[in-house]
């Protein structure tokens, strides 16, 4: 399991060293996704502060470059550093969800290990209200019939055509769920792949994956996920859940 990590942060600066209960936040991550299944979490780190801060918990800890455009781009160049290639998979547990499910990393991973024709997995939850729907900081995903994603939007997809003002047609949209697992020898490939218009329209590199042609399996979560930290609103929240 690698676990990408950057210090600069527009809106909480110094994000991963941030202090919960005692200890940095990625270190907390690490710790949570350590009661997976995982044979090793690894933090893809690009400063030597956040490197120290692992290794001084007993985390390990890569550095990797410091101008990677996205987390997977980090990524790739952690499989590289440590070998890992062709069907080897690697789950992406982002730096900021110190309270990640570790039954939801299981899930991914499992998932992606029965999907031989994928080479991504993800998740995603039920979308409860109108709001979420519409709100463009909620990433939402449709799928096939074989459980695969189709498109990712921050738009409201699908849009209920005659639906009544305010309600969700059923089944429910889906929320995607931010967390990623890989074949190693596409995720090293990744950073290669010519970056695709709607990538960049919406600002989701997943995107990218399904625009050269790739699979996405999506695991069905039956919660949504305990919260993030992005802001210092956020931080504040989770410190709260520790305390």
């Amino acid at each position: 399991m690698l676990v990408p990590a950057r210090l600069a942060s527009t809106r909480l600066p110094n994000k991963p060293l941030a202090d919960i209960a005692g200890l940095p936040m990625i270190v907390r991550v690490a710790q949570r996704a350590a009661q997976s299944c995982a044979v090793s979490v690894v933090v893809a780190a690009d400063h030597a502060d956040i490197v120290a801060a692992c290794e001084a918990h007993g985390v390990r800890a890569l550095l990797t470059g410091a101008d990677h455009a996205t987390g997977s781009d980090r990524l790739a160049e952690a499989c590289t550093l440590l070998g890992l290639d062709g069907s080897d998979l690697v789950v992406n547990v982002q730096g900021d969800e110190p309270l990640i499910d570790p039954a939801l990393i299981d899930a991914c991973a499992a998932l992606l290990a029965l999907r031989r024709d994928c080479v991504m997995s993800t998740a995603a939850h039920a979308i409860a209200t109108a709001a979420e729907l519409d709100n463009p900081n909620v990433v939402k995903v449709v799928l096939d019939a074989a459980g695969r994603a189709l498109y990712f939007s921050r738009a409201p997809i699908p849009r209920w055509r005659d639906g009544p003002a305010g309600a969700l047609p059923a089944p429910p949209p889906l929320r995607h769920i931010g967390l990623y697992g890989y074949r190693a020898g596409f995720l090293r490939r990744f950073p290669a792949l010519e970056p695709a218009p709607l990538e960049r329209i919406e600002h989701l590199e997943q995107l990218r994956v399904l625009w050269h042609g790739e699979r996405i399996a999506v695991q069905l979560a039956h919660d949504a996920p305990a919260p993030g930290v992005d802001t210092p609103e956020d931080l504040a929240r989770v410190r709260a859940l520790f305390a």
